[in-house]
């Protein structure tokens, strides 16, 4: 996909062709995208770098003054898949002339630029721009967090009567998300203290001020991941004890069902044999073994029940 993009009176419009000061918005390009790419004097490297799932945050510079910015943003993946929330590069490319991001899948963020929702974007001041997309990544994994402690909780509330190892294996789905966000945002935060040494970025009050904002989300992402990867390991382990623990209640129920069913079953055996036995010659004999049997079977579950072993 390759949209062009300009911020005008109107907001955000779309254009057909490449003209000065736009934004170029491109997700999993196709061979000829990238030979349209090519011929923007954009360097191969840095179309291909984004590209790479496994790309780490970083910055580079050409000589004709092109700046490259990759970042690792979140994406959703779905409930079903293996690691529900994970991360991906996104390239940022720079020059005198436009400003260009490159990603293997779309981003919520540009999604939202492109449809107008961010306000007073302007494509024309191309590091502020930037910078208002960090901000947005940023929150973004703030908004992501927020959803994945909403769903452990739903996880804790089925976990407490679970006596299998679903509930767990959903758990351990949000901790790989939560293990992929703790590494991407680190580095991240690497990568916008190396921005904030850029003169580019601290040009102008307001400029620097947006910057600031961005690390100290960045930060407070990084808190909470911090917190919930806690909190979701002592769950883990206390789950796993609980779901034991359910387990060894039902095998202790059934159990003592076991003994109380048994008890019948030893009595008619002694009465069944075929020796003289007291009692035979009684016409009353079926109904006392009944009755002797059910006063047994109660006894016993009688003194279970009070020691608390029912």
């Amino acid at each position: 996909m390759f949209k062009i993009y300009k911020s005008t009176e109107n907001g955000i419009e779309q254009f057909t062709e490449v003209v000065n000061s736009c934004w170029i918005n491109i997700v999993d390009p196709d061979p000829d995208e990238i030979a349209r790419i090519k011929e923007l004097g954009i360097p191969s490297d840095f179309i291909t770098y984004p590209l790479d799932v496994d790309e780490r945050p970083r910055s580079e510079r050409e000589d004709d003054g092109t700046l490259l910015i990759i970042i690792r943003i979140p994406v959703y993946q779905g409930a079903v898949s293996d690691i529900p929330y994970s991360t991906i590069p996104l390239g940022i490319i720079v020059n005198d002339r436009l400003i260009m991001t490159i990603c293997k899948q779309e981003c919520d963020v540009l999604t939202d630029f492109a449809n107008g929702r961010a306000k007073g974007l302007a494509t024309g001041k191309r590091y502020r721009f930037i910078l208002r997309l960090l901000l947005g990544v940023a929150s973004k994994y703030l908004s992501y967090l927020r959803e994945i402690n909403k769903m452990t909780e739903l996880v804790e509330d089925q976990l407490t009567s679970s006596m299998k190892n679903k509930e767990v294996m959903e758990l351990l789905k949000y901790q790989k998300s939560l293990v992929y966000f703790t590494q991407s945002i680190k580095s991240n935060e690497v990568l916008m203290e190396r921005l904030q040494r850029m003169k580019i970025f601290t040009q102008y009050p307001e400029d620097e001020d947006l910057l600031e904002d961005v690390i100290t989300e960045n930060q407070q992402a990084l808190g909470m991941i911090e917190i919930s990867n806690t909190i979701l390991s002592s769950m883990m382990d206390a789950f796993a004890s609980i779901i034991s623990n359910n387990l060894n209640v039902v095998m202790k129920f059934l159990a003592s069902i076991t003994i109380v069913l048994s008890i019948p079953t030893i009595v008619t055996s002694y009465f069944g044999m075929n020796v003289s036995i007291p009692g035979a010659e009684s016409p009353f004999a079926f109904l006392e073994i009944i009755v002797l049997f059910l006063v047994l079977s109660i006894l016993t579950v009688v003194i279970f029940v009070k020691r608390d072993w029912f």
